[in-house]
């Protein structure tokens, strides 16, 4: 991978680790977060205390199960790890409506609409694991009914999750081989997990790991990790390191992004108009429809796809597009945090049919949002969230959805034109990521520091996803 090579040594997980993902499903009178309010300022994330440079790699057991170069390089982190480990573990291997070799390959579908060789082949090796008909790796032609029902939603929330209603939760739920509403929550947390760790994978250059056949990334600049480097957490210096390019050429140094920061801070407590925020959400989420992601490389635009993916793809051109084009016709209407919250609704409507999904989904955004050391390049004690929101929240945008709180000014002052190609690339189409495009990126950052950005764009794209099918799930069901 671009990231580093993980050859050195074998990072494990002791069972005692997978046993205290199982005990997750306890009462939630031991969960010191439940109830909190999300996203609606950052602010309110000060009340869970920062996560601090004392907490390493050390405090992960590391010996039983060896783990996959996913979850070593999530090892940057290893609060955010435990929290990943723990979802993952728990809608995969723990009591749950969905039969475990629908889980995986549930996880090959949804993979396989990026062309996500890494996780289709490391989930075909856990289909088989969990004892499931080996005809049924043949292609979607080869599944049962019900299982091939859920394929249309897949692609939807993939692409295009705004168009994603009612009537395709009606669809599934009615018939000969109905789904319960549980079992399509099920599917839904795992089709959004895997659509968006697809995203994480590209990004962070780990398709190579699996697919050795790809001539798109050139992979001789491999990064040993010493034993140092992989126990000290990669914090928010990482984040406060970006260096935005102007239009001029010149490059920003970490002091001026700084001060950029201070600025907006002191300026939050000045009020714009509803009208003024709306406008400046709708100019940013025109030129993020213009802004180009990165080129396919085929001419005519047609979707190449692997024949050991397209087997699981239906409608392989149906693809990303922008939520709101210039001069188009029928622009989907803006989804408004205010109408519909991950806080508000989507986490007790998910925990209600999916018992405790919630909670882990739940701690995993807090961990990925609020994942900061206050320091930058060296400097102590400097608040970066304004910066961290920006990237969340242009990302949501990307998707048509809308913070009404949000002054969206921010993001152009904080956020440049080569980041938000980067953003956008690995949002809407991570499989045409290339090394070029990760090393134009956040320049003066180690390989191993670009993971924090990495896993917002993970998270900040998963939530986007549970909120659309959310949503059409609650108008479903009213």
């Amino acid at each position: 991978s671009w990231i580093g090579s993980w050859s050195t040594r074998s990072a494990t997980f002791s069972s005692d680790f997978l046993r205290r993902a199982d005990s997750g499903r306890s009462s939630r009178l031991d969960r010191p977060n439940e109830g909190l309010p999300m996203y609606s300022m950052v602010d309110c994330y000060n009340d869970m205390g920062q996560l601090g440079h004392d907490y390493g790699s050390k405090h992960l057991p590391m010996d039983g199960v060896e783990l996959d170069h996913v979850t070593k390089v999530i090892a940057h982190h290893p609060r955010y790890l435990e929290h990943y480990f723990n979802t993952q573990n728990f809608v995969m291997h723990c009591d749950g409506p969905l039969p475990f070799e629908y889980r995986s390959y549930i996880a090959i579908m949804a993979a396989s609409r990026h062309k996500c060789t890494y996780l289709v082949n490391l989930y075909e090796k856990e289909f088989l694991l969990q004892g499931g008909d080996r005809s049924w790796l043949k292609g979607l032609e080869y599944i049962p009914a019900k299982l091939r029902a859920i394929s249309d939603i897949n692609k939807i929330l993939a692409h295009r999750p705004w168009l994603l209603n009612k009537e395709h939760i009606e669809r599934l739920t009615k018939g000969q081989n109905s789904w319960s509403l549980a079992e399509v929550v099920h599917a839904i947390v795992l089709l959004a997990h895997f659509h968006s760790l697809s995203s994480f994978v590209f990004s962070c250059g780990l398709t190579q790991e699996l697919d050795t056949s790809s001539q798109k990334i050139e992979n001789n600049n491999i990064v040993v990790l010493q034993k140092t480097e992989l126990e000290q957490p990669i914090g928010q210096e990482a984040l406060g390191q970006l260096q935005p390019a102007p239009p001029q050429g010149t490059e920003v140094t970490v002091d001026a992004l700084m001060q950029r920061m201070k600025k907006l801070s002191e300026k939050s407590t000045e009020c714009c108009t509803e009208s003024e925020l709306s406008t400046r959400f709708k100019n940013v989420e025109m030129q993020a429809a213009e802004l180009p992601a990165a080129s396919s490389t085929r001419s005519d635009g047609q979707a190449e796809v692997p024949q050991q993916i397209g087997r699981f793809v239906d409608d392989p051109n149906f693809t990303y597009q922008d939520f709101a084009r210039r001069g188009a016709e029928n622009i989907p209407q803006t989804f408004r945090i205010q109408d519909y919250s991950w806080d508000d609704h989507g986490y007790s409507l998910v925990n209600r049919l999916y018992n405790d999904v919630g909670f882990y989904l739940d701690e995993k955004f807090r961990a990925a949002y609020n994942l900061t050391y206050y320091t930058i390049a060296g400097r102590t004690n400097v608040d970066t969230s304004k910066f961290r929101r920006a990237i969340w929240n242009y990302i949501q945008c990307i998707y048509g959805i809308r913070h009404d709180d949000y002054d969206y000014g921010e993001v152009n002052q904080l956020l440049d034109r080569s980041l938000k190609m980067f953003i956008k690339t690995a949002c809407c189409f991570p499989e045409r990521i290339t090394k070029p495009d990760y090393d134009s990126v956040l320049v003066e950052l180690q390989h191993s520091e670009k993971v924090h950005v990495n896993l917002m764009i993970l998270e900040a794209r998963n939530q986007a996803e549970l909120l659309y099918a959310l949503r059409e799930i609650m108008r479903y069901m009213t």
